[in-house]
């Protein structure tokens, strides 16, 4: 009999645990293996901190929100311990050998790719599933969790509309999406939203403002505009390009740390700016505008049927291919199948929308203003 570990690492998303759910009782009931959970993510495989998953564990989670293991973003290498940080991949390492594990399953998003790519160096036997709402990980079609996410804020805009509409307003609606802005690109089409604004494309203000100013001249007296939170005007994106050329040509570690900060703080201080472009738009068009941020409101929920479909798909594929003994791999969506992707091919790398991208084409043949200059 095979034993297996699982874990849940990174932000919660809907369908974690149908995964799991996939994973456990095709491993336990097709092909007899026994599966323990770790609690918290990576912390709990570091503190050993288990849950023993069997079908009573399993039972009724299918429609579930969140995890039944809990989650955390704590990595292996760099866990907060009290006052200190500490490399804890050595106590990860003992914990997996004291439980006898012949593999560990790691569901998470891109940083847990990265995490479990380092287990791996480190002589574990791992395997991941992709999930996030951000859709952003590189080498899968698709990552459970998106699609939930993405019908949650398309419902939120066909929401506003109402609102929009009745008080002649500008709606500027913030979904999430730091880097990759598949949420926003996609829920902004299907809410049939007149400007989305994504990081990939850098926008300007003015260009927004003067496309709202011709809908009003037309007599449309409202606009909806949807906005991933990592979204940047052009002098923005000079900006991070300018601070990411610094890094790559630094001739130094103390140097390439010092532009690392300055990339990391700029970040930083460039969430909110949602709220700025809101009062910006309304300077400029003299249009009363208002700012919904939809946050962590995308993540909850019971998961779509889309989402625990391919949650399910890809927690037994991963099932069979530890039984084979394929490690090492992520379990990506392809169409209606799966295929197993090596780590090494997708650890660090984003997937992220491209300027000649379909769903970027039909926003623009409807008339969406994407804030090119």
């Amino acid at each position: 009999m095979k034993s297996i570990g699982i874990l849940t690492s990174g932000g919660d998303c809907p369908g974690l645990n149908a995964a799991i759910r996939g994973v456990g009782k095709a491993a336990i009931e097709e092909f007899e293996m026994s599966v323990i959970g770790f609690r918290d993510g990576f912390r709990g495989l570091t503190q050993d901190r288990i849950l023993r998953v069997g079908g009573e564990q399993l039972a009724g989670i299918l429609t579930d929100g969140g995890t039944i293991l809990g989650t955390s973003r704590d990595k292996p290498h760099k866990m907060p311990i009290g006052d200190r940080t500490e490399d804890m991949t050595a106590a990860a390492v003992d914990t997996y050998k004291k439980h006898a594990l012949d593999a560990l399953v790691c569901i998470g998003g891109g940083g847990t790719q990265k995490n479990a790519m380092r287990m791996a160096e480190a002589g574990l036997n791992v395997i991941t599933l992709p999930k996030t709402i951000d859709n952003d990980i590189f080498g899968t079609d698709t990552s459970f969790g998106f699609d939930t996410a993405l019908q949650i804020a398309t419902e939120a805009i066909d929401r506003l509309h109402s609102t929009a509409t009745s008080h002649h307003r500008i709606i500027v609606v913030e979904t999430m999406g730091h880097r990759a802005g598949w949420l926003a690109l996609g829920a902004g089409i299907a809410g049939g939203a007149d400007a989305i604004l994504i990081p990939e494309i850098p926008y300007s203000v003015e260009a927004v403002a003067a496309a709202i100013r011709e809908r009003a001249r037309r007599g449309r007296r409202f606009s909806i505009v949807a906005v991933a939170e990592g979204a940047m005007t052009d002098k923005e994106a000079k900006t991070i390009e300018k601070l990411a050329l610094q890094k790559k040509d630094a001739d130094s570690k103390k140097e390439r740390k010092e532009a690392s900060a300055q990339l990391a703080e700029f970040h930083e201080n460039h969430v909110g700016n949602t709220l700025k472009l809101t009062k910006q738009l309304e300077e400029l068009t003299g249009i009363e505008s208002r700012l919904t941020i939809l946050g962590h409101l995308q993540r909850g929920g019971t998961p779509s049927a889309a989402d625990r479909i391919l949650a399910t798909r890809l927690g037994t594929a991963c099932a069979e291919l530890l039984h084979n003994g394929t490690f090492g791999v992520m379990v990506a969506a392809r169409g209606d199948g799966s295929e197993a992707v090596s780590l090494s091919e997708i650890a660090g790398q984003k997937k992220l929308v491209t300027e000649d991208h379909p769903w970027v084409r039909t926003a623009e043949l409807t008339g969406v203003c994407l804030g090119r200059s």
